[in-house]
């Protein structure tokens, strides 16, 4: 059986379901308890579950310090940082204690904790409430980062990154959140870290994106006079090494879209490994469609920085002049 599900609607039912599955679940944060969390992704959770669902101080860097003694304690902690600007004021707990406990301790502590942020532009948002940041966190060895881009992902990735033993940062795409509607299968639902999914077949391009981007890929693919295989990777850490080089070595061009800034970004480790990798079967150079090396702007120049389906699509067409 299946419900019709928005990835907001999706996050809840994970959250509910696997609170109900594992008493050592802790959901936490701020306002995700009496208030339902800042987009209603806890609502409703504190009535079913009101000694594991606690709304905590305006505190991040105590949030995620937090996460480390639960988890080091037999503890499932799944606490929720409001936008993902503010989770850098934990990210040295990240970086510095939940990424490394296991290693630093041999073994004998863990941190299972996954950390669940929004993330992205698209919704007139205030100041640091838009970054993408995912390549930060794909730099802390220990750390999973994982990046739904439909609600039958969301529950599903959301589901399998809480039983993780390992630290996840699992990123929800805002401007997605109330976007879409899809069949998400009821009850146990679990999809695979690590494996990514083709969104549609291809012969002649391979579009690679991530959360948010997966859509504009899709939309550039379909107006594109090409037959264009989209990759959704779903997560960064682990990274899907085979389908990614099988893509591209089928199709030999390439196009890698985030929303993230451009130096230093995921493109540019993605494009190294198609290199390492495919490098033989490639027709022409992999290009990059990316946010700007500029902070994220506000409203009135918000869509000119956030790539979209226009941006794609002309890279796809460089890669078929090239």
């Amino acid at each position: 059986m299946a419900s019709e599900l928005r990835i907001v609607e999706a996050v809840r039912e994970a959250l509910r379901e696997e609170l109900a599955r594992d008493e050592s679940v802790v959901v936490y944060g701020e306002d995700v308890g009496v208030n339902g969390g800042v987009f209603r992704a806890t609502e409703g959770l504190i009535d079913d579950f009101p000694d594991r669902v606690v709304d905590t101080p305006l505190a991040e860097s105590a949030i995620i310090g937090l996460g480390v003694g639960l988890g080091a304690s037999g503890f499932t902690p799944v606490p929720e940082i409001q936008f993902q600007g503010f989770l850098y004021q934990g990210f040295h707990q990240l970086q510095q204690h939940v990424a490394r406990i296991r290693s630093r301790t041999r073994g004998r502590y863990g941190c299972p904790m996954t950390v669940r942020t929004p993330y992205g532009g698209g919704i007139r948002a205030l100041e640091h409430h838009s970054e993408s940041f995912e390549a930060g966190f794909a730099n802390v060895p220990g750390l999973k980062v994982v990046v739904p881009a439909t609600p039958s992902d969301a529950k599903g990735l959301l589901t399998a990154s809480i039983r993780d033993p390992d630290p996840v940062v699992f990123m929800e795409p805002t401007r997605l959140y109330r976007a879409i509607r899809e069949d998400v299968p009821d009850g146990d639902h679990v999809v695979p870290l690590g494996e990514a999914r083709t969104v549609r077949e291809g012969d002649d391009v391979t579009v690679v994106a991530w959360g948010a981007m997966v859509r504009e890929a899709t939309a550039a693919a379909e107006d594109a006079d090409a037959s264009v295989e989209v990759l959704d990777l779903r997560s960064i850490v682990p990274l899907d090494d085979d389908a990614l080089v099988e893509s591209v070595r089928k199709t030999g061009r390439c196009v890698v879209v985030h929303e993230a800034p451009r130096t230093a970004g995921m493109a540019a480790e993605i494009i190294a490994r198609i290199n390492d990798e495919a490098f033989y079967h490639l027709e022409t150079a992999v290009e990059r469609v990316t946010g700007y090396d500029v902070p994220y702007p506000l409203f009135a120049r918000e869509d000119d920085y956030r790539p979209d389906a226009d941006r794609v699509l002309a890279a796809v067409e460089r890669t078929l002049d090239g």
